[in-house]
């Protein structure tokens, strides 16, 4: 019944539920907008880290399983070459008088010691460092992973490239590292440093490939080759000779020097790459010395000004600036003026890369350039020469004359590669004699001797390498194996054995070994 009572109800009840809404409106009002305000004046940092469902420690990446497979690659990647890098201690001689007072702290005239590291490459005792490791040494010890120690004897060095091969002798399951490809390493790629820094053996260290092609004047020489792999692992002293290794664990490069102002590392490694190592390796093993090629030829870089008024398109290639009259160069028909862009289609961009293509070669290899000559591209195929030739012979001399240093003495390079065979009994090193080592030595036969192991008795007699052995105790030999049973049977029954030479010069030579008693 609607009476004035009910009705005066109604209202009271419509008019209190409005001010509720009313009141609740503005609280919701007032809480939404201070959650705004709330959020807007919050620091970024915390709104990205509230919108996150799962926080990850600083510094490690959310895909845990990628993180463990790229631990996992560390891992076995060193585990790979580990065992192949070695400790090399090097006695450098000195003075033995013991020194007094401050002279003690200033000039320690004991023998003096230098540290470093190597990596082995073959099961028969080869191991690659640096040569300024080992260079000036009266003695050297190594040691393995495994705490076998050996003494080690240089095989041969390379000054151009800061390489050398050392030997040990009687060592059994050496592990041998693998041999990667430097011409497929990329900046950006991991890679790891194996070495020995500070005489921390076994150390691993971590980084990326920073930079190719780096040349950074450490090699004091006209002709030294610098074509350096750069790296941000850490590298230092006592890592030189050591490993650089891709994520498989191949070997890409043999560390060798730092950029620093206080001595250790500061970030910038640098590596001989492993394509040039095992040239200059083959070389030693082989021959004592690098064989090299030379194209006979003064080069430049290339700049801006002179790519535009050449017309070249781009800034790159090498530029001669001299070609040496009856050289290989010449020969094949460049001229002064000439751009060499690429070398057997591997581009070249500046005189380093130029000068490691070519390096990588011997005397009489046949090597295809692109060059630019006025404006536009051709080809040219040029045949290496060597030392020996006449042409290489007056270019030295000229670059002497003109107050420049040409590279150290090099004999020739044999047509074919021939596997060198250690006789241990005398302690040489032989290979069987090519049509090009007969001509040479003007022989009819004979067997080339490689190199001298320093502790064997062939040393002691005073032989010297790069020689052929014509006859033992006038028995003439024309084959290794004729040479090894000459010589053994001379050694068992007479104690000695006379070796006929003959060396470079055609001049025969006679020397005595004799077994130690």
């Amino acid at each position: 019944m609607n009476t004035p009572v009910s009705r005066k109800l109604f209202w009271t009840v419509t008019i209190v539920s409005f001010v509720m809404i009313a009141a609740l409106s503005a609280v919701l009002a007032t809480v939404l907008f201070n959650q705004r305000e709330s959020a807007r004046n919050a620091p970024i940092i915390e709104r990205i880290q509230i919108g996150r469902s799962s926080v990850q420690p600083a510094g490690r990446p959310a895909n845990l399983s990628s993180a463990d497979e790229l631990s996992s690659l560390f891992k076995d990647a060193a585990g790979e070459v580990k065992g192949a890098v070695v400790y090399i201690q090097v006695d450098l001689g000195g003075d033995s008088e013991p020194a007094e007072g401050w002279e003690r702290r200033f000039f320690h005239r004991s023998p003096r010691q230098s540290v470093g590291s190597g990596v082995i490459i073959s099961e028969t005792g080869y191991i690659v460092t640096n040569n300024h490791v080992v260079e000036g040494s009266s003695s050297m010890t190594v040691t393995l992973t495994d705490k076998r120690q050996f003494a080690g004897s240089i095989v041969g060095t390379d000054p151009a490239t800061d390489l050398a091969v050392i030997r040990i002798e009687d060592a059994t399951e050496l592990p041998v590292a693998v041999f990667g490809n430097s011409d497929d390493v990329e900046v950006g790629q991991w890679v790891l440093a194996i070495g020995n820094p500070f005489r921390l053996t076994s150390t691993v260290t971590a980084g990326i490939v920073s930079a190719l092609g780096r040349q950074v004047n450490i090699i004091g020489d006209s002709f030294g080759i610098e074509d350096f792999i750069q790296t941000d692992a850490a590298i230092n002293p006592g890592n030189s000779g050591g490993a650089l290794v891709d994520l498989s664990g191949s070997l890409v490069g043999i560390n060798t020097a730092i950029a620093t102002e206080s001595g250790s590392y500061e970030g910038y490694g640098f590596a001989v790459p492993v394509n040039l190592v095992a040239r200059v390796a083959a070389d030693l093993i082989a021959y004592g010395e690098v064989q090299r090629g030379f194209l006979n030829v003064e080069i430049a870089p290339v700049n801006a000004r002179l790519a535009d008024r050449l017309g070249l398109g781009y800034i790159g290639g090498v530029y001669l600036n001299e070609v040496w009259s009856g050289g290989a160069a010449d020969k094949a028909g460049l001229r002064p003026g000439d751009v060499v862009v690429s070398v057997d289609s591997m581009n070249v961009d500046a005189p380093n890369e130029l000068q490691s293509a070519i390096a990588r070669k011997r005397p009489g290899d046949l090597v295809h350039l692109d060059i630019w000559r006025r404006g536009r591209s051709q080809k040219i195929e040029v045949v290496l020469m060597g030392r020996e030739d006449a042409a290489t012979k007056t270019w030295f001399a000229d670059l002497n004359d003109n107050g420049r240093t040409s590279p150290p003495e090099r004999p020739t390079v044999p047509e074919a590669e021939v596997d060198v065979v250690h006789l241990e009994e005398i302690g040489i090193g032989v290979r069987e004699t090519t049509a090009d080592d007969l001509e040479r030595f003007a022989a009819e036969s004979g067997v080339y001797v490689a190199y001298i192991a320093r502790a064997g008795i062939a040393a002691a007699a005073g032989l010297r390498r790069d020689v052929l052995v014509r006859s033992v105790d006038s028995t003439p030999v024309g084959t290794v194996e004729e040479l090894r049973e000459a010589v053994s049977s001379s050694l068992t029954g007479a104690g000695s054995a006379v070796l006929e030479i003959v060396g470079r010069d055609g001049i025969s030579a006679f020397y005595e070994v004799r077994v130690s008693r």
